[in-house]
């Protein structure tokens, strides 16, 4: 499966700016609209914002001219993404005038970085309310509603909004995102996150099960851990990661690492499917792959970001892992779990890369043989440490060249991969119906490729052995023989 260069991590591009629409509560007399942009964890956020709005009288509606508040969820990750909301804002100040008692705000990644731009210089929004500051939305809009700008962007060091239920929304029923940490404390050269969500922090893996055991039971049937960095998940009574060292002995002793995580979420719901996103070599430990291999509702898919084949360009990047590392760690999820599926983000035309650099993904690559992956030309983000000290020198049409030779390689591989799951019986999650087809069930194996197949009794939320017949690169392609034993 290809992902081409307008793609982030674990950004899904068809929902971007989906509006969020949940039950409502006959006693709420307001109306919130609210689009979210960017990577699950924002989706996840706009999940959190609406539970805490519809306590302060908001329900949500999809339609724009019936809102009393309009919030974006925005991303700085990507160039595109600011330019897409930057027009929304736009738009939603076009409707402003024709209503305007109608207030609009700003949430999430791009709060921080342009509150001022956003409140003083362009005045297209009435509020700024960072990733962090969810919690104050019930004061701030009580701000806005007497006529003041209202803005809270202060990062926090212990903000995991683990007692805030999300309210689940644009879900297909089965499937839910449950989020583990806050923040990151890998000062990645081309990223913005760790200034943008703040310090590394995890949440109560108590309040983190109960959220799992309820999603049970309203019938999900596959939750993803969620986190910018789940590897490094550390739960020891609250606060910083970085602050750990501090801790007493008895924190330290009862501590829960991210394979411990693990563990808990596989046992406390053995019939449920676990997965999780995203992971970072240089804290992947062979724990965490040692308590995927001994839980069979843990899935045997690991999406591993390397952004680059070359030592040089990681150092530049600070990935704190070698190309040898790597490698080390792909040979030990291959000799642990044979059968696991493993997905890149890869990043072409980084500052200074030369083709050798650019000749060591591509062999990095071929070693690895990725089962699918993000890849994407280099493109320089404002407020990272790219930005502030590395010329972005490498020309379009290289870094265009370059990436193409990219997504040649993955397509090849990509088929290799889908190939190997041919004749095969295997337990597929039914998700929805085909894209393509009214008559048949799309789900998922356990290594997160694509199955399709004829939709005969089965129904969504359904776990079925399918057998394997065709594949394209990207697609399994099958026909049911049965319930599977999680069924």
């Amino acid at each position: 499966m290809i992902k081409d260069n307008t793609v982030e991590k674990v950004i899904d591009e068809s929902q971007q700016g989906s509006a969020l629409s949940l039950d409502n509560n006959g006693k709420n007399g307001r109306k919130l609209y609210i689009e979210s942009y960017g990577c699950q964890m924002n989706f996840s956020d706009s999940e959190i914002v609406a539970s805490i709005l519809a306590k302060e009288g908001f329900n949500t509606t999809q339609n724009l001219y019936d809102a009393d508040l309009v919030l974006v969820n925005t991303c700085s990750i990507r160039e595109k993404a600011e330019q897409t909301v930057r027009k929304r804002l736009e738009k939603f100040n076009a409707v402003k005038r024709t209503k305007p008692n109608m207030k609009v705000g700003v949430l999430g990644c791009m709060a921080e970085r342009l509150k001022s731009k956003f409140l003083e210089e362009e005045k297209i929004v009435d509020m700024v309310v960072g990733p962090d500051a969810y919690k104050d939305l019930p004061n701030l809009i009580q701000e806005i509603d007497e006529g003041r700008n209202a803005v809270n962007v202060i990062l926090s060091k212990d903000e995991t909004y683990g007692d805030v239920a999300p309210v689940r929304l644009n879900t297909n029923g089965v499937s839910a995102f449950v989020s583990i940490t806050r923040g990151c404390d890998n000062m990645c050269t081309f990223c913005v996150v760790p200034f943008t969500r703040g310090r590394e922090r995890s949440r109560d893996p108590q309040s983190i099960l109960e959220e799992v055991n309820d999603l049970w039971e309203r019938g999900f049937k596959e939750i993803t851990l969620l986190g910018q960095n789940v590897d490094s998940y550390l739960w020891y009574g609250g606060g910083l990661k970085k602050d750990f060292d501090k801790a007493s002995d008895m924190q330290k002793a009862t501590s829960v690492n991210f394979a411990g995580l693990l563990e808990l979420v596989a046992q406390a719901q053995p019939k449920m499917r676990i997965r999780f996103s995203t992971s970072n070599p240089q804290d992947m430990t062979l724990d965490v792959i040692e308590a995927m291999a001994k839980h069979q509702n843990i899935c045997k898919y690991i999406h591993l970001p390397v952004q680059s084949g070359s030592n040089r360009i990681l150092k530049a990047m600070n990935r704190l892992h070698t190309r040898e590392e790597y490698f080390e760690l792909i040979d030990n999820i291959r000799k642990i779990i044979p059968d696991c599926a493993i997905s890149q983000d890869m990043i072409t035309g980084f500052p200074t890369e030369t083709e050798e650099d650019h000749q060591d993904t591509l062999s990095l690559m071929e070693y690895v043989k990725y089962d699918f992956g993000f890849m994407f030309a280099y493109s320089e983000r404002p407020g990272t440490l790219a930005e502030r000290k590395m010329e972005d020198d490498i020309p379009e049409a290289t870094k265009k060249r370059r990436l193409s030779e990219i997504i040649e390689v993955q397509q090849k591989h990509s088929h290799y991969r889908t190939q190997q799951h041919l004749g095969k019986t295997q337990e597929v999650l039914i998700e929805g119906t085909s894209k393509k087809s009214d008559t048949h069930w799309m789900g998922r194996n356990s290594q997160n490729t694509v199955a399709v197949f004829p939709k005969e009794h089965y129904k969504v939320g359904d776990f079925v052995n399918v057998k394997i017949n065709e594949c394209t690169s990207a697609t399994l392609i099958g026909e049911a023989v049965g319930y599977s034993e999680n069924n």
